[in-house]
């Protein structure tokens, strides 16, 4: 299918991993340093990628720690050796902490028993640290080949043989404390454990009008405090990068009260466990509760979640993410030669990126230094600009300035909810109300879609009035799929009645079709001629303009541990298949990146059309893997992927092949992929996507109302998404030509590429284009690129 081969540089042409052999080569996979929720999927990625190009894999089992102890630390993996790994946390091979390893004579020993085995190639999966002690290795590697040539060690044969080390590092950190990576993994997962506790605060908080101090992990870095309190709405922030300013204990309290006033019966305040004053003083949780105790009166309890965060089931998107990383390093190691430096697989946008290793470990220790050096806004431009807009955002959100210091801009912005609900809707709403509402704008809601449009379901909405949203799934301003087509005189009646100067529309491909028709009837209704903004929300995330919607990450949330369970509930019985239809129209994405994070054998979509020998090479391939000892099968299919290979037939059709070698269940997953409280980073991309969408509609109306001119030209309608690596906002008249209007989805989809990631994994032969990844790209750019989700 043409949509699933990706456009190349021009002038270059598609590499494909055929092109690459491993055969001869020897991969060597660690996890060092503290654990993180997704390093089993790194290293089973790792490990069948690395087997399926034909090099040999080898286990390190304790880290460095295993490296130099040799013997039994480091034994060959084979395919099977990381089955039903990938939803299990931590880490199955160990970390540990090695001394030894900061010595020479610790790294000769190492090398000695690397080379026994041929292995000159390292997977690392670890923190900074982990990263340069490697890359250390690596310098030294030749000279200690020598040494240990002179002790009779080895043979200088061998010396020639195995004449350099090559070193790809993911960063497993749940901190995500690592410069030039959007995400390491483990940090989506800890985010996970911090909400879910949060959400649990937060019903007793509000029984008995309590504040919580919840101190979260994050001794140099305050990206998981940062991101939580976003996500959740909390009174107020500690973070080691972004000190309170002097008097911070008499202004806290201020907010806290006056939250109280506004008949807010909780307060949430969290703290990094490295939060400091300017002074560089550390401000502790203990230390923040007796002064509320203190000044307010206020019960006050203390939560220290601890290693909570680093536990449990690694989420959707740490899987995916340690899967893509894994493959993108063996990728990076076949390609790599003497002179490649070592380098750091990481993410930028959704794009796996290739970065120099020694410059991303540099950055990293200049935010330490500038933190030491009280250079606070130095290290919080070098945490990159996804850190620094999270910050700006929370800062905005968080606390209202007196309504005497907003400069009013006497312009009505209104918000509706259009198409079917999708969890972190409500947190989208909430931002944009208040950044309309501290950009000077009079915020109205309006209730049940376009049909209460119509009927004039119009009120204004304040403050206080969307405190507690975040958390809450559904579409508490109500929605429904119906089109603006019909009402166009109402809606149109309804704009000048409440006189509203922009429109936010926050909806999946029913808000994406509503905005098509009144683009079209401006010409027809002048009050139709003012700035809208679509913001994507949908679990099926089939939105033309954006890569992501709000919703889908839930949803794959929802797939994935129900996929988890499903597999679990035939540990007792040997040999069976289960099939999964997931949600999502004609978009495959569900099913394809469900089947990726659940490790699926197959997953069938609209977008690669499937015949009779597809299934019956699917059912071999199954009955195949039942003589191994994996004897657990999943599939899943997307609802609509084809009109007669229902659900129901390829069950019937797996239990008929499969009989006498394995049995079949079938699972329709419906609508609790819809509902469910927000992941966490549907959470925070609805909070900050909403909140740009208000930016671009303030600029609108700038431009519009000093100039007194009618929003007439294309630019004033437009779809806002994320792109590659970029937020863009793109008028909808030019998405026309991207969307295929009959199956409700785009001509091109980004995941595609990924699909044949999963195949391979799940032991098929597939044509995987390497095109996009090859080329070290400089740190720095990383930090000026556009806004990043």
């Amino acid at each position: 299918m043409a949509s699933s081969v990706p456009s190349t540089p021009r002038g270059s042409f598609p590499r494909y991993l055929e092109h690459l052999s491993g055969s001869g080569k020897a991969i060597g996979v660690l996890t060092s340093g503290g654990d993180a929720q997704g390093m089993n999927a790194a290293v089973r990625a790792v490990v069948r990628m690395g087997i399926y190009v034909g090099a040999k894999v080898y286990f390190i089992y304790e880290g460095y720690q295993g490296m130099v102890d040799g013997g039994s630390n480091i034994v060959e993996a084979k395919w099977e050796s990381v089955s039903s790994i990938l939803q299990v946390g931590g880490t199955i091979i160990g970390s540990a902490r090695c001394k030894a390893f900061h010595t020479r004579e610790g790294r000769l020993q190492a090398a000695g028993n690397l080379v026994q085995r041929g292995i000159t190639n390292l997977c690392v999966i670890g923190g900074d640290g982990s990263l340069t002690g490697a890359n250390i290795f690596r310098k030294e590697w030749s000279e200690l080949l020598e040494e240990l040539a002179k002790n009779g060690k080895i043979s200088e044969e061998a010396v020639t043989k195995y004449s350099y080390l090559n070193v790809v590092g993911m960063v497993g950190s749940i901190d995500n404390d690592f410069c030039g990576t959007d995400m390491t993994i483990g940090t989506d997962s800890a985010l996970h454990r911090i909400m879910e506790v949060i959400d649990a605060i937060m019903t007793t908080a509000q029984s008995h009008q309590r504040t919580f101090v919840l101190e979260v992990m994050g001794r140099h870095c305050g990206y998981l405090a940062l991101v939580s309190a976003l996500a959740c709405g909390a009174d107020w922030v500690f973070l080691p990068e972004s000190p309170p300013e002097e008097g911070w204990e008499e202004n806290m309290c201020v907010k806290l009260s006056e939250n109280r006033a506004r008949k807010k019966r909780l307060n949430i305040i969290i703290v990094a466990e490295g939060a400091i004053d300017t002074q560089n003083q550390p401000i502790s949780s203990q230390k923040i509760k007796d002064l509320v105790v203190k000044q307010l009166g206020f019960d006050t309890r203390v939560t220290i979640l601890g290693h909570v965060q680093r536990g449990g089931t690694p989420s959707a998107f740490d899987r995916i993410l340690a899967s893509r990383m894994g493959v993108e390093a063996v990728v990076a190691l076949l390609e790599a030669t003497p002179e490649t430096p070592a380098c750091v697989v990481s993410l930028s946008g959704n794009q796996a990126v290739r970065l120099p290793l020694v410059e991303c470990v540099q950055m990293t220790q200049d935010v330490q230094k500038a933190m030491d050096e009280r250079r606070f806004k130095d290290a919080v431009r070098l945490r990159g600009r996804s850190f620094e807009g999270n910050l700006n955002i929370y800062k905005r959100l968080a606390i209202k300035l007196p309504d005497d210091q907003i400069t009013k801009s006497n312009c009505n912005v209104a918000v509706i909810n259009v198409g079917a609900p999708a969890a972190g809707m409500n947190a989208a709403v909430r931002s944009a109300v208040r950044v309309g509402i501290a950009d000077g704008h009079k915020m109205l809601a309006i209730y049940d879609g376009f049909d209460g449009f119509a009927k004039g379901q119009i009120k204004e909405i304040g403050w206080s009035d969307v405190g507690g949203w975040t958390g809450q799934g559904g579409s508490i301003l109500g929605t429904k799929r119906v089109l603006p087509g019909k009402f166009l005189k109402e809606i149109a009646e309804q704009i000048r009645a409440h006189s509203i100067n922009a429109l936010l529309i926050i909806g999946g491909f029913e808000a994406y079709l509503g905005l098509l028709e009144l683009s079209a009837a401006r010409e027809k209704y002048e009050e139709l001629c003012i700035p809208m903004v679509m913001v994507p929300a949908t679990v099926s995330n089939n939105v033309p303009g954006s890569d992501f919607s709000i919703g889908s990450d839930t949803a794959l949330n929802t797939i994935t541990d129900t996929c988890d369970r499903i597999k679990q509930s035939a540990s007792g019985t040997k040999r069976r298949v289960f099939i999964i239809e997931t949600m999502g129209g004609y978009c495959g994405y569900l099913a394809n990146m469900g089947g990726l994070a659940a490790g699926a054998d197959a997953a069938y979509i609209f977008e690669e059309p499937f015949d009779i020998r597809d299934l019956q090479s699917n059912v071999e391939h199954l009955t195949e893997k039942m003589k191994t000892s994996i004897q657990r099968g999943l599939v899943l299919r997307n609802e609509n992927c084809s009109e007669n290979y229902t659900t129901d037939f390829i069950y019937q059709l797996y239990s008929e092949e499969g009989k006498g070698v394995f049995d079949c269940r079938k699972n329709v997953l419906g609508h609790m992929q819809q509902g469910g409280v927000p992941s966490p980073f549907d959470r925070n991309f609805g909070t900050k996507i909403s909140a740009r969408a208000m930016q671009w509609i303030t600029t609108k109306l700038k431009e519009s109302y000093g100039k007194g001119k009618k929003c007439v030209s294309d630019d004033y309608i437009c779809v806002l998404g994320i792109s590659k690596r970029n937020v863009i906002f793109q008028p909808v008249a030019d998405l026309k030509e991207e969307t295929d209007f009959e199956h409700r989805i785009p001509k091109e989809q980004w995941w595609l590429k990924l699909r044949p990631l999963m195949k391979i994994l799940a032991k098929y032969k597939a044509s995987f284009d390497v095109s996009d990844s090859g080329q070290l790209e400089p740190v720095q750019d990383q930090n000026t690129q556009g806004e990043p989700a």
